[in-house]
């Protein structure tokens, strides 16, 4: 943190948690992290680069860095912010801006009283991304207040009766008292306030013009930050060690102009199975990537892991960030339909913050302009904060003969028909057109890959929150990818690829299909038309396929587990349909 260090937090938690713009609560002080235009220049060492150049084509930047890390002793630390400005007395109740009580550092407290001041419990968001502390003077007085607020004076009260927004009163000097009751609900604000733009990240002449009528959120809900994160999996070439021997040294290789001096000078093929040739063809491969002579700005990033995961890529190297190859001696069901099993000995994952919002989380169907910027567009850097995550996992590719098959059947369209409206809904309720149609295979697919990670936490050792689902699904991919999502030692530890090796891996697949073909919530949930967020779900819920966020890519929608195990009424419209006829394997 900026100044002082007041706290502090796991570099992926800067990914995906307490990000730019989000809250982070340290002791009883609230702070907001600052836009990564403020972040230190301690980053700028080598060691804090990341490259993927498929990736940074796409979110058009030269590289990715890591979040600071405290090994710079307060050098390389975080920059934030106070917020909300807000602050209470828990003695007089008084409330008011910090810096009107005397207290510009450290830890704010009335003097009066010689108490710690407690932040504001209430902010006020909008779906642009623009934050604001709560308007308690205007809702005290239901938007018409006399006078100023200079001019009046206020306090926050609770009965202690309960923790409901009943029992905590706004009062004002004038005389004026209401309570918080229905102060979180959509359209509360309505004629009270609106939005005034803030961007408080970027600093204070950042403010943008809005009309959205603002929500008021209690500032550590879920609602008041979510993250848009960009991912890739290194793939050869640029998952091999040539690429990953060019990019240490790429500030020496990017720009000379005497490459083959460089490379002798630096001595770089020494010790290693390739030569300076090589390393030459692997730098100017490299420089046409970050020129935009190839074009990755448009490529379809999962069809080009989808083609490097059905081949093989044995380990001809220690340093080596990809190795894939098919499992051996492995003899699986028929019925279970999977044509191909590819055990990902070794994989690395880039995790890019790209933007974030608030009250909703990102979707397809947004706007661009409702992402929230990471940085001033005056100061646009040429980098954005990234994590690498270092695991294993396996890839699973279904028989393409049999989905088309089952795909065919109308009593299996009609199922996903639903999801498909509710999708294209979305879009259309936002004013863009749907950027794909859901079919069943989608649906299929990310089911099942939900029932295996639930199934594997319990044997592998690994949480679910652990482990990650990548999918690939269009009509020539019918595979996915369960792999470990953890960015700590837990990432290596084998036991997902042990699910191959130990040679049970159809009867685990077949355990996860039994386990989901009953759930404790039926027959409300097998029977459920739509669910979920947008009526976006059929027969799925907390007690049978969902996941933690973290592990799912499509934020635990489009999901049916009907489509694995057919209805009672209807069997054929599960893939899985053989299993009303096979006794369970396992608990």
């Amino acid at each position: 943190m900026s100044g002082n260090s007041i706290g502090g937090v796991r570099r992926a938690q800067l990914i995906t948690t307490y990000g730019v713009g989000a809250l982070i609560a340290v002791e009883s002080n609230s702070y907001m992290i600052a836009g990564i235009d403020r972040w230190p220049d301690a980053m700028d060492g080598n060691e804090n680069v990341v490259h993927e150049p498929r990736l940074q084509q796409q979110l058009r930047v030269s590289g990715f860095r890591l979040p600071p890390s405290s090994q710079y002793d307060g050098r390389g630390d975080v920059p934030v912010i106070r917020f909300p400005v807000f602050h209470s007395c828990p003695e007089s109740g008084t409330l008011k801006e910090h810096w009107k009580w005397g207290n510009h550092r450290g830890t704010a407290k009335c003097k009066v009283h010689d108490r710690e001041l407690v932040p504001s419990r209430f902010v006020v968001c909008c779906t642009n991304g623009h934050i604001d502390d709560f308007p308690y003077f205007r809702w005290v007085h239901a938007g018409s207040p006399p006078g100023s607020a200079s001019e009046h004076e206020m306090t926050i009260e609770s009965a202690g009766r309960s923790a409901a927004l009943r029992d905590i009163v706004i009062a004002c000097s004038c005389g004026k008292r209401v309570s918080m009751e229905g102060a979180l609900s959509r359209g509360a604000l309505k004629g009270i306030a609106r939005c005034t733009g803030r961007r408080p990240w970027l600093g204070s002449d950042q403010n943008q013009e809005c009309n959205e009528v603002p929500r008021g959120m209690q500032r550590g809900a879920s609602g008041v930050w979510f993250s848009e994160v960009r991912s890739a999996i290194s793939i050869p070439p640029w998952s091999e060690a040539i690429h990953k021997l060019i990019e240490k040294h790429w500030k020496a290789l990017g720009k000379t102009r005497h490459l083959r001096d460089t490379i002798e000078d630096m001595d770089l093929a020494r010790g290693k199975s390739f030569g300076i040739d090589e390393i030459m063809k692997a730098v100017e491969q490299r420089r046409r990537i970050e020129a935009g002579l190839e074009d990755y700005a448009n490529a379809d990033l999962k069809a080009e892991e989808y083609e490097a995961l059905i081949r093989t890529t044995p380990e001809t190297a220690r340093d080596q960030d990809f190795v894939c190859v098919p499992a051996e001696n492995l003899e699986m069901d028929p019925a279970l339909a999977v044509a191909q099993t590819m055990r990902v000995k070794r994989l690395r994952e880039v995790r890019v913050l790209e933007a974030f919002t608030r009250i909703e989380p990102p979707s397809p169907a947004d706007d661009r302009k409702r992402l929230a910027s990471l940085y001033r567009e005056d100061e646009r850097p040429d980098w954005l904060p990234a994590i690498e995550v270092i695991g294993e996992g396996v890839f699973l590719r279904l028989d393409q003969e049999r989905l088309a098959e089952w795909e065919s059947r109308p009593e299996v369209t009609e199922r996903v028909a639903p999801l498909d409206r509710g999708y294209r809904q979305r879009f259309w309720d936002r004013g863009t057109e749907p950027d794909r149609v859901i079919t069943p295979r989608l649906v299929l697919i990310h089911t099942l890959a939900h029932a295996i990670i639930n199934e594997w936490s319990l044997d592998s050792g690994y949480p679910a929150a652990a482990l990650r689902e990548r999918l690939y699904t269009s009509n020539s991919m019918a595979g996915l990818l369960i792999y470990t999502a953890t960015s700590d030692s837990a990432g290596s530890l084998g036991g997902i690829v042990a699910q191959v090796e130990s040679g049970d891996l159809d009867g685990s697949i077949r355990r996860a299909i039994e386990r989901v073909s009953w759930c404790s919530a039926d027959p409300l949930c097998i029977e459920t038309q739509t669910s979920g967020v947008d009526n976006l779900n059929r027969a799925a819920c907390h007690a049978c396929v969902l996941l933690p966020e973290t592990s799912c890519e499509e934020y635990n929608t489009l999901l049916d587990r009907a489509l694995l195990t057919g209805l009672h009424e209807n069997n054929s419209v599960g893939f899985f349909s053989w299993r009303a006829a096979i006794p369970s394997t396992g608990d």
